[in-house]
């Protein structure tokens, strides 16, 4: 997708949220487990529910492949259907895939020809030639892990180098230039809102994809106050909070409702 249709979603829509569809069999509603496949018609249910509200959906791989073959089938028929019918809205594999060389090239195959994704998102450890073969891609979007959400992001991210800038600073800078950067977006965790400043300072146009808004603690406000850009620049994810607002038949109605507040306190932002 090219990125002035993401723009142009989040204007109609007044909205920038991403749901993120990290489905688990165990804590779907019993009654959809008498479905032939209860973890696309929760997903299908979910995205129809909160569609008018969103601009962007994200499968959490690991969910899907944890239970092989039926996993999979599950996540081919989530990204087709919506593809199919919701055209408009922006997808994203949450694969964190990064190895180099044909192997990269393969998950890009996999990630955008076969399943059709929008973007993916890529670790940066091993640095450009992990990341380039995603970035080769015409109208697709690799969203590299810049500062992440969790506790162990202090392990390696924050840490000072020799030049003075913490590793993650440094991952931004050098992506920038990388083949193809204008394909890349930025995984920046709503944890960690008092970096977004100096964050905007060395990428001020990029978007990014901002986990942790809600169930982890993230401020909404905060992220708004030093992230937007005049396009936007933002895709705030809600996925636990939203998806598993309720675990009985009313699950999805209970899912319009959050998203419907998410939604709404965009606006304001915006």
């Amino acid at each position: 997708m090219d990125i002035s249709k993401l723009i142009k979603q989040i204007q109609i829509k007044k909205s920038f949220l991403c749901v993120g569809l990290d489905t688990d069999l165990a804590k779907i509603p019993e009654h959809l487990h008498q479905q032939p496949n209860p973890i696309f018609e929760f997903n299908r249910q979910i995205i129809d529910a909160t569609a008018k509200y969103a601009v962007a959906y994200k499968p959490n791989i690991a969910f899907y492949e944890a239970i092989g073959k039926e996993g999979w089938e599950a996540l081919k028929q989530t990204i087709d259907y919506l593809n199919s019918q919701y055209p408009e809205i922006f997808t994203t594999a949450d694969a964190k895939r990064g190895d180099i060389g044909n192997t990269a090239s393969k998950y890009a195959q996999a990630f955008f020809d076969d399943l059709n994704f929008d973007a993916i998102t890529v670790a940066p450890y091993m640095g450009k030639d992990s990341v380039e073969p995603f970035l080769a891609y015409q109208n697709k979007h690799t969203i590299l892990l810049a500062l992440t959400s969790n506790e162990g992001a202090f392990d390696f991210q924050t840490q000072t180098l020799k030049n003075k800038d913490s590793l993650y600073q440094t991952v931004l800078k050098t992506s920038q230039t990388w083949k193809n950067s204008e394909n890349l977006m930025y995984v920046v965790g709503a944890t960690k809102a008092e970096y977004f400043k100096e964050i905007r300072q060395i990428i001020p146009h990029s978007f990014l994809l901002v986990p942790g808004v809600g169930a982890q603690g993230g401020s909404l406000k905060e992220v708004c106050q030093y992230g937007l850009t005049k396009d936007c620049g933002l895709l705030v994810n809600s996925s636990r909070g939203i998806i598993y607002a309720s675990n009985g038949k009313d699950f999805a109605q209970a899912a319009e409702l959050k998203a419907k507040g998410l939604q709404e306190e965009m606006a304001i932002y915006l």
